[in-house]
């Protein structure tokens, strides 16, 4: 019998089955796939706002295990890490060198983000802007991981325009040992990123991107777009040059973006993929093997679980990766580096729960009921 529980606001709830799930233990072969994975602070750490990040190492680590043994890729070191939102740039490059050492070790695949977020105070120069990414292109590089250059805040604020933007990311791509990952990150996901690449105007703002990748097109892997915005990404998607990917960051239509059409598709670099990693391993193995109701299948129940996850504002989304990490016992608590466990109320939460449920993602559901009702006992609430 599966266990049920009484959650406030929806009444009693009895847990379906897990997904039935072959276990994959390669990468996909028609995409290639990213799973941006999230960090664990130690509870005992004083992980406050504004405090310096206090990591749990092992479990970290052990999630990032947990991926490859499903066959995807790693995208370390991203705003799904807390990137910039609590995990400040000593723990990230702590980070980025442990992760490194674990992939090679068991041969995972490993993109981190080069960003600039060890810049702090008003805005810089470029050439400081340019001297920040310099030092973490060369603290992943050192890693042995692929490069992903992160949107940056200090970019933001400092540019004066687009040509501003292709002088710093012509002269990164120029210096990078293997092909980059671009990545154009949204407002929603962080406010300070507004009109980046020099424009409020996304028009303007994709010719721009345009250029840059036109300009760099051997030396640039694929460009990661996290704009929420399906028409907008097949669009630029369809405009990139040959050999360069659009790698969909967008959480609320990933399996038509992946799923692609007679033009083309999207690989994948997503957030999403962390809480729902099995299933979207099994739903791109479905999309290797042309079982494409299969893959639907799969990939539907999830995306109500997304929506809700990336509900705004969009950039407390971590919260919910953490709790339902906690809830399929990928970790032992519900603490977050700088409190960020707080991010979203009781009602969200309780709601994450059952749309998880749903999809299918919660692996055991004794625990999972366990863990919940400890979680309202807290808030005070009777389950």
């Amino acid at each position: 019998m599966m266990p049920s529980i009484t959650l406030p606001g929806s009444g009693r709830l009895t847990l379906r089955e897990p997904a039935a799930l072959s276990p994959a233990h390669r990468p996909p072969t028609s995409r290639t796939a990213f799973a941006a994975a999230h960090v664990v602070a130690d509870p005992l750490g004083a992980n406050a706002p504004g405090a310096p990040a206090v990591v749990d190492w092992d479990a970290t680590l052990a999630f990032r295990h947990h991926l490859w043994a499903l066959g995807l890729g790693v995208a370390d070191a991203m705003d799904t890490a807390q990137r910039g939102m609590g995990l400040d740039w000593a723990a990230t490059r702590e980070l980025i060198t442990r992760s490194g050492a674990e992939a090679r070790a068991v041969g995972g695949r490993l993109a981190c983000g080069v960003g600039t977020d060890q810049l702090t105070g008003p805005a810089s120069g470029l050439d400081r802007v340019l001297g920040a990414y310099r030092e973490q292109l060369a603290v992943v590089q050192a890693a042995g991981a692929q490069p992903i250059l992160m949107a940056s805040r200090a970019l933001a604020a400092t540019a004066r325009g687009p040509e501003d933007y292709l002088r710093v990311y012509g002269e990164l791509i120029a210096e990078a040992e293997r092909p980059v990952v671009l990545h154009w990150l949204g407002e929603m996901f962080d406010p300070a990123l507004a009109g980046y690449w020099g424009s409020a105007d996304l028009d303007l703002a994709t010719d721009t991107v345009l250029t840059l990748i036109k300009d760099h097109a051997e030396r640039i892997d694929g460009i990661k777009v996290s704009l929420l915005d399906a028409d907008r990404e097949v669009a630029l998607r369809r405009a990139l040059p040959a050999g360069v990917r659009l790698y969909t960051g967008d959480d609320f239509h990933y399996p038509e973006l992946i799923r692609g059409d007679e033009l083309g598709y999207s690989d994948a670099l997503l957030g999403v993929f962390d809480p729902i990693a099995g299933v979207a391993a099994a739903a791109l193995h479905a999309l290797d093997a042309g079982e494409l109701e299969r893959y639907e299948e799969l990939f539907a129940p999830t995306l109500p679980l997304a929506r809700h996850l990336f509900a705004a504002p969009t950039f407390h989304y971590k919260t919910g990766i953490v709790f339902l990490a906690w809830l399929a016992g990928h970790q032992e608590h519900f603490t977050m580096v700088a409190g960020a466990q707080s991010g979203r109320s009781v009602p969200h939460l309780v709601e994450l729960f059952r749309l998880a449920d749903a999809a299918g993602v919660l692996p055991d559901p004794e625990l999972a009921v366990d863990r919940m009702r400890k979680y309202l006992a807290l808030a005070g609430v009777a389950a």
